[in-house]
């Protein structure tokens, strides 16, 4: 998927896009995207001027966007202005690597189960095949009011 197609399957704009290109996706299975990671990104203007480094909570985030195109091409479906995936749970977070401007952050996302609206992921962020980062996602469908 290129990001015409990831715009039209998030509702995410910039600056909060984090998902650059989709590598596999295999519906009811699990997803393999990408973020290039960029000394342009507005963040790296404070986190950290001296060391510029990727904030975890922006991983964990890409993993959720990732996971969710997993979930709307599992569905079938497409963002509406009726509803909204909301990000419900993160488990066993870890950090193990910095992400640094230059990197291109490799997003796997595996469905874990689905059950009454939520959803349950593994999650792992890669950069040159080595483990940065990984945790157990769990977002929810909900409709807005």
């Amino acid at each position: 998927m290129d990001i015409h197609e990831i715009l039209q399957h998030l509702p995410h704009r910039f600056p909060f896009l984090l998902v650059d290109r989709v590598v596999s996706c295999e519906p009811g299975v699990s997803i393999h995207a990408y973020k290039n990671v960029t000394i342009n990104e507005p963040f790296f203007t404070g986190h950290f001027p001296h060391h510029p480094v990727m904030p975890g909570v922006l991983i964990m985030e890409a993993l959720a966007q990732a996971a969710g195109i997993l979930s709307f091409k599992t569905m079938g479906e497409k963002p509406d202005d009726d509803s909204v995936f909301y990000f419900v749970g993160i488990d066993g977070a870890r950090f193990k690597k910095p992400v640094m401007p230059g990197d291109q952050l490799h997003l796997h996302v595996k469905i874990e189960r689905q059950m009454r609206g939520i959803w349950k992921y593994k999650a792992e962020a890669r950069v040159n095949d080595q483990v940065v980062a990984e945790a157990d996602l769990m977002c929810a469908k909900r409709e807005i009011v």
